[in-house]
């Protein structure tokens, strides 16, 4: 079950590879995710030594949340990955030049899950043909849909 996506991901770069990964959150993080108040339109995955970091993902606190508890919206989350992925992943990151990029927050199993994506960038007149062509896909649907009326 998908909580928030990051659209503009699919935009921005063109990802080759996808990872599931957890997210080290508190009790008031699970809880806001469950109401929906998360956002990762911003987020970005950052290397750190040896571990995985997302950052300015929004995570809003609920009015409920315990007056003696600073919650912190934007707050750096650890991200869990078997050790041997971490290190692929770094590997790809540091010598050919890929991003990793979150794509999707969602729950498996009663967990929070972050899919990410091992991607490039695309470049201005690629992501303007994109653009063109979903326009002109569009456009066939709607002359067939006329047609068949």
């Amino acid at each position: 079950m998908s909580i928030t996506q990051n659209r503009k991901a699919t935009h921005e770069f063109h990802v080759e590879e996808r990872f599931e990964a957890g997210l080290v959150l508190e009790g008031w993080e699970v809880k806001s995710i469950r109401a929906g108040r998360a956002q990762i339109n911003e987020a970005y995955v950052v290397v750190r030594g040896s571990e995985l970091f997302l950052l300015n993902a929004h995570i809003g606190t609920l009015p409920t949340t315990s007056t003696h508890v600073h919650a912190e919206p934007t707050r750096t989350r650890k991200l869990l990955l078997r050790a041997e992925e971490i290190r692929r992943l770094i590997g790809k990151v540091e010598r050919a030049g890929y991003t990793l990029v979150p794509l999707d927050l969602h729950f498996l199993h009663g967990r929070v899950k972050l899919s990410l994506g091992l991607a490039k960038g695309k470049r201005q007149f690629e992501k303007r043909a994109a653009e063109q062509e979903r326009d002109w896909k569009r456009e066939q649907n709607r002359l067939l849909k006329q047609r068949s009326k």
